[in-house]
């Protein structure tokens, strides 16, 4: 078998399997508050800034906005969010956290910093996690660059 058919060789599989197990995670964490890890996404993009259009959350987020509307509407049925149209133009749905919504910030203050610690190891450390950030984004930057 030629070496770059080996799993062990595939960049992809190693991404794939740290965003898995990262994603995993995140479970115990937010599950407690009735959270997937998608949901505490889009809360991370309102709480830095409320009152968002789905077409810009969609946007942060690097997903359609067909994959984040359902996820949307879940949140509303919870609590969590609000879902109107826009003032200035009707067709755009905005999106607003409630006070739930803004409570689940202070009662989850803690999920980055723990997080953070289960993937500090011997080659990812504090100092280290810029340039990982660096070196993904990158990565993330080239591939949107393929789809276009």
């Amino acid at each position: 078998m030629e070496e770059k058919f080996k799993l062990e060789n595939q960049l992809c599989f190693r991404l794939y399997t740290a965003s898995r197990l990262l994603t995993q995670a995140y479970h115990p964490l937010l599950g407690e508050h009735g959270l997937t890890y998608p949901q505490y996404l889009v809360l991370l993009v309102l709480w830095e800034k409320d009152a968002q259009p789905v077409n810009d959350i969609a946007k942060r987020l690097l997903l359609e906005t067909n994959t984040v509307t359902p996820l949307l509407k879940r949140m509303e049925v919870e609590g969590i969010v609000t879902r109107s149209k826009g003032k200035e133009d009707t067709r755009q749905m905005i999106v607003k956290l409630t006070k739930k919504g803004h409570d689940l910030q202070k009662r989850l203050t803690d999920v980055p910093e723990t997080v953070g610690k289960a993937v500090i190891c011997e080659s990812v450390t504090p100092e280290t996690v810029p340039g990982l950030f660096g070196m993904l984004d990158d990565i993330i930057k080239q591939l949107k660059q393929l789809k276009q």
